[in-house]
């Protein structure tokens, strides 16, 4: 943990990323993203699925690392690299947004 501190503090992002814990409360389908809509107002979030292809929130806002094989035809190498998991809308207050907290 403290070396990731010290990447996220080296870049400036103490206040911007973070960890949580990785889980499912069901399956999410390979062509199916979850997606996440504030009500500012409320102070409610809702996340929901939508397919990945059509949906209209844009903003990657969640992640995992996923390990991939790799190499050159010899004993496969194995590199991280990762896929969002979960996406909003600058329109629903996502972080960054005009409405939303940075």
């Amino acid at each position: 943990m403290d070396d990731l501190v010290a990447v996220l503090e080296k870049h400036g992002n103490l206040d911007r990323f973070g960890l949580c814990l990785l889980h499912h409360h069901f399956p999410v389908a390979a062509d199916e993203i979850l997606v996440e809509t504030h009500d500012l107002a409320a102070r409610t979030l809702h996340v929901q699925v939508e397919k990945a292809a059509t949906t209209e929130h844009t903003r990657p806002s969640q992640w995992r690392f996923v390990k991939t094989a790799g190499g050159d035809g010899g004993e496969a190498a194995v590199s991280h690299a990762y896929q969002v998991i979960l996406q909003c809308s600058p329109v629903s207050g996502c972080p960054g947004s005009a409405n939303g907290r940075p």
